[in-house]
């Protein structure tokens, strides 16, 4: 079964279409390949990104917070001979 596809076009600056030319030479793979491999991995880190967002969000709404000066204490603390304990 073959999926149903759109062609997208984007003028990218010429160091970046070299490189990947020079990734699809290397895997021995089409440049739509690489592209789709690369578009593929940004929209999933840009999801999860968002997901991390929400679920941040909902922590704050529920009081889920650590104070802004007991994480300043904790991390001025770290690298010297008495670091404080993580906040929580």
């Amino acid at each position: 079964m073959t999926t149903a596809t759109k062609v997208l076009t984007a003028h990218v600056p010429l160091p970046l279409a070299d490189k990947v030319d020079q990734m699809a030479s290397r895997l021995d793979r089409s440049r739509g390949w690489i592209m789709k491999q690369a578009l593929s991995a940004w929209i999933a880190q840009e999801e999860e990104r968002d997901r991390l967002t929400q679920e941040a969000l909902a922590d704050v709404d529920a009081g889920r917070v650590i104070d802004h000066q007991a994480v300043q204490a904790w991390a001025d603390s770290l690298g010297t001979d008495q670091p404080l304990p993580l906040p929580r």
